[in-house]
């Protein structure tokens, strides 16, 4: 596992090294532009970062984080990613602001708990093969956790996974909102928001992408049509309390 999980770091790192950002960011492809304009919309649309302690535990070449900072109104955001290239990058492109980057292992981060407000897991977690286990860190670290997916309950990007020479260099799986939400759950959370959005497949021909963009809303208004055709998910859960003491006596 450790070999296959460096091999899916080593190809991110390669990226930023050779391109100064990633291939779908740092990019002027209209598909790559929508696409990410999209995700950045709909993880702000959450409303969490307004006055809060953000940890971007996955941040990369730190293209979002960057957007985060401009416009969520967080009170500071700390962004980590195990690809060390990667967050040299994003240091040179945040300048001059105030985010503090660092290389690290999201299943491993070296932070106290309960030192944030809110975690970030953003497209993250289908590169990575423990996925309830980087949950369950990020809730230990902040109670409040933002996960932000591929849609897996779209099966043309199932497709496109296995046929896709980006997707299958970088490793990348998707998982349905219904396995997601039962690994939040599982890791001591309970979402208390969800929002499926985005038509625009990366890396499409333009005369595509604009295509999709004109039907992206209606897909998104309709309930079946989003479930099983939007490009991804954003979800956010939450710390349960600890429940009331247990009325039996221990013998």
């Amino acid at each position: 596992m450790a070999e296959l999980e460096r091999k899916n770091v080593e190809v991110f790192d390669r990226d930023a090294a050779h391109n100064e950002g990633y291939l779908y960011t740092h990019t002027s492809r209209l598909s790559c532009r929508l696409a990410t304009g999209r995700s950045t919309d709909i993880i702000l649309g959450t409303g969490e970062f307004q006055g809060h302690s953000v940890l971007d535990a996955a941040c990369g070449d730190a293209f979002y984080t960057v957007r985060f900072w401009d416009r969520g109104g967080a009170t500071r955001i700390v962004a980590a990613d195990a690809a060390v290239k990667a967050v040299e990058v994003g240091t040179r492109h945040s300048h001059p602001r105030p985010i503090r980057f660092l290389a690290g292992d999201a299943h491993r981060m070296p932070f106290a708990n309960d030192s944030f407000d809110v975690v970030l897991l953003q497209s993250v977690l289908h590169h990575d093969d423990d996925p309830p286990h980087m949950i369950r860190e990020a809730f230990r670290i902040a109670p409040t956790v933002i996960v932000h997916e591929p849609n897996g309950n779209n099966l043309g990007l199932k497709a496109i996974e296995k046929t896709s020479r980006y997707h299958v260099e970088h490793g990348e799986k998707s998982y349905t909102t219904r396995r997601m939400r039962g690994w939040i759950e599982a890791a001591g959370g309970r979402v208390v928001y969800r929002k499926m959005a985005g038509f625009v497949p990366m890396f499409c021909p333009d005369w595509m992408a604009r295509a999709m963009k004109f039907l992206e809303p209606a897909i998104e208004w309709t309930p079946v049509c989003r479930s099983l055709a939007c490009s991804a998910y954003v979800m956010v859960g939450t710390r349960k309390p600890p429940g009331p003491p247990s009325s039996k006596m221990l013998i």
